[in-house]
């Protein structure tokens, strides 16, 4: 009879994505991983075959993540410009965390090298940019080029805002957006 499993598949992949955020996913190992939920690293090969696998798997996870945190603030944002700035506010750290761009790039490498990943991207930010569009223009053939160019313009921001760190990031990102938003007279 197989003995029965203690700690679930679903935390160890949890404990690798939190190494991966906190410390980038080249100090993944299955030892540390096992140290984090009290397992051996040979108990990890067997459940999860390489380390390679474990980081897929975690990955993945973000994305699902990210996905359902996208879905839940499109259920609760009105479909205004405010809604869409709320929706990607959601996304954003919490207020008081500061957002570490760097080791978020880091993940980023690993989901932009890998195919599987990549879609995942694809897929996400074709989602967001219709969730975004509906809050953008009542005409359907331009929700889905506002909504990209909104996210677009988010990502440029996050950017622009992580080289100045001039005030609060969410602050200084909602700002960016709105100058871009006043300046689309075809949104209005």
């Amino acid at each position: 009879m197989a003995r029965q499993r203690t700690i679930p598949d679903e935390l160890i992949v949890e404990a690798a994505l939190a190494l991966m955020q906190k410390r980038g996913p080249e100090a993944l190992t299955l030892a540390e991983v096992g140290g984090l939920v009290e397992l051996s690293a040979a108990t990890l090969v067997q459940r999860f075959g390489t380390k390679e696998n474990l980081k897929r798997m975690a990955l993945e996870l973000a994305w699902d993540q990210l996905s359902e945190a996208t879905l839940k603030a499109d259920e609760e944002q009105p479909e205004t410009f405010e809604g869409a700035l709320g929706v990607i506010a959601s996304l954003w750290p919490s207020a008081d965390a500061a957002p570490d761009y760097a080791g978020g790039l880091l993940l980023l490498r690993e989901d932009l090298t890998d195919p599987v990943l990549r879609a995942r991207g694809v897929a996400w930010f074709d989602a967001l940019a219709l969730v975004l569009g509906r809050r953008l223009t009542s005409e359907p053939a331009m929700r889905r080029k506002l909504g990209r160019q909104m996210v677009n313009q988010w990502q440029g921001a996050q950017i622009a805002w992580a080289f100045s760190r001039k005030g609060s990031a969410q602050e200084a990102i909602a700002a960016d957006l709105r100058e871009w938003y006043a300046s689309l007279a075809i949104a209005r």
